[in-house]
């Protein structure tokens, strides 16, 4: 046989088993779509937990050694006002720092283990991780807790309460473990503790903690129907997340009625007033209705 045909003949070979996987990742693609959300969920849960029973450290966990040159990049420093926002679809809490007029990014750190599914706590004992904003202050913190060290979200606040919801010491804590709270690792929760007293001691009165069910994208909230449960909740939501986004300065929040209302920031820029019962006014329809 020539070595020509030997070419032709591996060459064949080459792009069947191309096309073979190529039909596989096909497949899979297909499968994974067709799984549940929670389902899948419950199992990048199940991920992270086994990494963390192991010693392993999850990918994407940042160099914890490296925390003064993160500082450094975006112009901050510890004692710098503080704000987070936490993606539980991505199981991921972001940090970010003043500097300047705005805020900068410094971490995203891996969430370990948050419990339940998407949507807002409802009552207790229903093991569902909170959504909403929160505003944490000294009084929040908890240096000796069980879980290493943690923090009260502070549920239920204003707008949980609107709605009968029930529940409480609900807290970003060290540890892989959660019935209800977002455990970051002993790691993860000693740099951000670090972060977060470091603020409130600097002269930051409180800090905002905005938690999410996944990022709050056109696309993202178009795989959940109009009429899904949650739906009208979390278009609420990305107002607020919207509103960051464009202005990076946490925006002012309220609770009109039922609902959250935002306002861009104006006076205190670090991002410490309260959460608060009122309904911001629009210029051509007056109050805004509940």
């Amino acid at each position: 046989m020539s070595k020509g045909s030997d070419k032709r003949r591996w060459s064949w070979k080459g792009y069947t088993v191309l096309a073979t996987l190529g039909g596989m990742l096909a497949a899979g693609a297909f499968l994974i779509k067709s799984i549940p959300d929670h389902d899948l969920i419950r199992f990048e849960r199940w991920q992270r937990v086994t990494y963390a029973s192991m010693g392993w450290t999850w990918p994407g966990t940042p160099d914890y050694g490296s925390l003064d040159e993160r500082l450094k990049k975006i112009g901050a420093k510890a004692g710098s006002p503080i704000f987070m926002r936490i993606f539980k679809r991505e199981f991921e809490l972001e940090v970010w720092l003043k500097s300047g007029g705005k805020f900068k990014h410094l971490t995203t750190y891996p969430i370990c283990k948050w419990s339940g599914r998407l949507g807002p706590k409802l009552k207790q004992g229903d093991h569902q991780a909170p959504e909403g904003i929160y505003v944490v202050s000294k009084r929040s913190l908890n240096p000796n807790s069980r879980w290493h060290r943690s923090f009260n979200l502070g549920f239920p606040n204003l707008h949980d309460r609107s709605h009968k919801r029930t529940g409480s010491y609900l807290m970003v804590h060290g540890g892989c473990s959660s019935v209800g709270c977002y455990a970051m690792t002993n790691d993860g929760i000693t740099e951000i503790w670090k972060l977060v007293t470091a603020a409130l001691n600097g002269g930051q009165k409180r800090f905002q903690v905005q938690a999410f069910p996944f990022r709050m994208t056109d696309d993202n909230l178009a795989a959940y129907p109009p009429e899904a449960r949650n739906n009208a909740f979390w278009q609420d939501l990305k107002a607020g997340y919207d509103l960051f986004e464009e202005s990076r300065v946490p925006p002012r929040v309220s609770v009109c009625g039922k609902r959250y209302a935002f306002e861009a920031s104006t006076d205190k820029k670090d991002g410490s007033y309260p959460l608060r019962k009122h309904c911001p006014v629009d210029e051509q329809n007056g109050p805004e209705s509940s």
